[in-house]
């Protein structure tokens, strides 16, 4: 169980994450949408706590990770994965090592500065990059390759790490909508096969309803809307939204909408 407790993180006056009180089971997959600006990825880098917050509790377990320092804070941050919106991927270095660095705090500190790794840590890699379909590019360097693939490798990579959770800021934000169902349906997959709470920024509806157990909806900081994906309504996703509904209601804007998703073989069926 993950539990926020009044979580806050104040710039100057200005309040990014307002007084937000949380619990998420494990396994569950939790979508997180708003408006830009209305804190989102704020509240996902303090759960990994690359942003401190200015007041409040992450309790995880029995430990308050606002408090973690040092090597525990480093231990967080692996069993707490991170995918980034814009990859996050070393260009230069080919895909295999980009994956090997989700073991980096595993590792002693010298053959982590000389990226030494042992057979059974390579192969453990290349079956991270085959569950997303990205083996066959383990000795491509990153930057060859497509913005959908380089974000599938940012998923072995966090898979690399072993996490409890799993949290993807915007991760399809910059996708076309074929590759925004791919990444997404990976997910979906590991989220239910492994068992690990994912925890994902989304900026369509589309996309939360069709790969969510749960959305957060989120306003100037503060959560307004918990649900299943049935209970939000459009009344609310327009209240959640403000100006910005018509972009959010935009299935083919930054969206997985194909006629192939998860809600479309459900229509299909009927």
């Amino acid at each position: 169980m993950l539990k926020l407790d009044n979580l806050t993180r104040r710039f100057g006056d200005t309040a990014a994450v307002d007084r937000v009180n949380l619990e998420i089971a494990e396994g569950q997959m939790v979508g997180i949408i708003g408006r830009s600006g209305a804190g989102k990825s704020t509240l996902l880098r303090l759960l990994n706590r690359l942003t401190d917050p200015s007041e409040g509790q992450i309790l995880f377990g029995n430990r308050d990770i606002a408090q973690l320092k040092g090597r525990d804070l480093r231990q967080w941050r692996s069993d707490c994965a991170m995918i980034f919106q814009q990859f996050n991927l070393v260009g230069r270095l080919d895909v295999l090592t980009n994956v090997l660095t989700g073991r980096l705090f595993d590792l002693p500190a010298w053959r982590a500065l000389a990226q030494i790794y042992t057979p059974a840590e390579r192969a453990f890699a290349v079956q991270a990059l085959d569950r997303l379909t990205m083996a066959h590019t383990a000795l491509q360097r990153a930057e060859t390759l497509s913005g959908g693939q380089q974000q599938r490798v940012a998923i072995a990579r966090a898979l690399a790490q072993e996490p409890k959770i799993l949290l993807a800021d915007e991760p399809i934000a910059s996708l076309d909508p074929l590759n925004a169902k791919i990444v997404m349906d990976a997910l979906r997959t590991i989220n239910q096969q492994d068992g690990i709470t994912v925890i994902c920024n989304l900026h369509t509806l589309d996309t939360a309803r069709d790969y969510c157990d749960r959305i957060i909806g989120m306003q100037a900081g503060r959560v307004v809307f918990d649900g299943t994906p049935a209970q939000l309504t459009q009344g609310m996703a327009r209240e959640i939204y403000g100006a910005e509904a018509d972009q959010a209601f935009n299935e083919a804007a930054t969206s997985t909408s194909l006629a192939s998703g998860p809600r479309a073989r459900a229509k299909e069926a009927v």
